[in-house]
């Protein structure tokens, strides 16, 4: 994780990314006190238009490394997910 803070990351933030099947997911853990709650963004680009989808979840971590790995894999599996709806319509 931190080979993708130091080749992406904003350390002022401490927000990373990943391409991840066609899907840009930024890394933003929210920080709670002392603690920080997993979030992340989901891009994608359709047609020339960036559609944005928000994931918060209720889960909060101490370390803000922990955030952002559990937040960047909660992101890749809301993507599967909906890749397997897609594909079932």
């Amino acid at each position: 994780m931190k080979f993708l803070k130091t080749l992406f990351g904003s350390k002022a933030t401490g927000e990373t990314f990943e391409i991840y099947k066609d899907f840009r997911i930024i890394v933003e853990p929210m920080r709670e006190g002392s603690k920080y709650r997993l979030a992340a963004r989901i891009e994608h680009e359709v047609d020339g238009e960036v559609q944005t989808q928000q994931v918060i979840r209720a889960d909060t971590f101490d370390s803000l490394e922990q955030a952002n790995e559990v937040s960047l894999a909660k992101a890749k599996q809301v993507i599967d997910e909906q890749a397997k709806m897609r594909v079932g319509k």
